[in-house]
């Protein structure tokens, strides 16, 4: 005979209630979902490549190629000195040489970005992506100016394809073909159109780096003063002998709430004023 063990009741005890977990019904979290599900091919280094969702997710290394038929990948090439567009097979989705890579970097609250060689140059110096006034397109410089700023712009009509618009002369990157008969850059189009569209891949860890940054800024707006913690807060605003911090025993609860209802700091200050002692006041 078994015996199932179960929970030692007594009489007059109130049944106890299960708790449900409640599902969280944020939308931009299940779009990211969305988007690692559908996650991107992986090189031969290991390195994940998948598709931006935003200009701010353009970040650390990038693959720019055009879908032309067949796929032109935007590189360096180190034996001329200059920029080339190599050639890719129908399936390939990862950048299949290092003169493929590009490194993005942004100024602090700027909206442009620059792009510089990921390969090391004839000089040892990265160069970077610039375009002058007439449209020629060139990597040949070692510092980065108002010729070597780009505004990506997301095309979402276009499934997340990026048009990359020059700060300097405000054209458009494109693809056009040479009286030869060859394929080449040129920075002067003034409308987006199949020549001007690329696709760009970045790699999954810098696009979750960009995301969870712009988590933390989401936070700090709902909490300006960027104290959503008791503890925390009470460090900062009320002081106790030899460092101690106190916090309140009242139900937690209610700072919740006040977060819900945009009164958090108002809760915390109350919270803080319970804790006084001194009989005078």
């Amino acid at each position: 005979m078994s015996v199932r063990a179960t929970k030692l009741s007594f009489k007059g005890d109130k049944p106890s209630k299960k708790r449900k977990r409640k599902q969280r019904d944020d939308g931009d979290d299940d779009s990211h979902a969305k988007d690692d599900a559908d996650s991107g091919p992986v090189d031969e280094s290991g390195e994940r490549w998948v598709t931006p969702a935003n200009p701010l997710e353009l970040r650390g290394p990038v693959f720019i190629f055009h879908p032309s038929e067949p796929p032109l990948a935007v590189a360096y090439d180190t034996g001329r000195s200059k920029l080339s567009l190599s050639p890719l097979s129908a399936d390939t989705m990862v950048p299949a040489q290092v003169s493929h890579v590009w490194v993005c970097t942004r100024v602090a609250g700027s909206e442009t970005v620059n792009l510089r060689t990921g390969i090391s140059t004839a000089s040892g110096a990265p160069k970077f992506l610039g375009c002058d006034a007439h449209g020629i397109v060139a990597a040949d410089r070692e510092a980065r100016g108002p010729q070597e700023e780009w505004t990506p712009v997301v095309l979402d009509d276009a499934g997340g394809m990026v048009a990359w618009q020059n700060a300097f002369n405000g054209k458009y990157l494109a693809v056009d073909e040479t009286a030869g008969g060859s394929m080449a850059l040129r920075g002067d189009s003034e409308t987006i159109g199949f020549a001007e569209r690329f696709w760009v891949k970045v790699q999954d860890r810098y696009r979750k780096e960009a995301r969870e940054e712009r988590k933390k800024a989401e936070k700090k707006e709902v909490d300006p003063m960027g104290f959503d913690d008791e503890e925390e807060s009470n460090k900062t605003f009320q002081t106790w002998g030899a460092g101690r911090t106190v916090v309140s025993n009242a139900d937690k609860r209610d700072i919740k709430k006040a977060k819900k209802e945009g009164r958090l700091q108002e809760a915390l200050l109350d919270r803080r004023a319970k804790l006084k002692s001194d009989r005078f006041c």
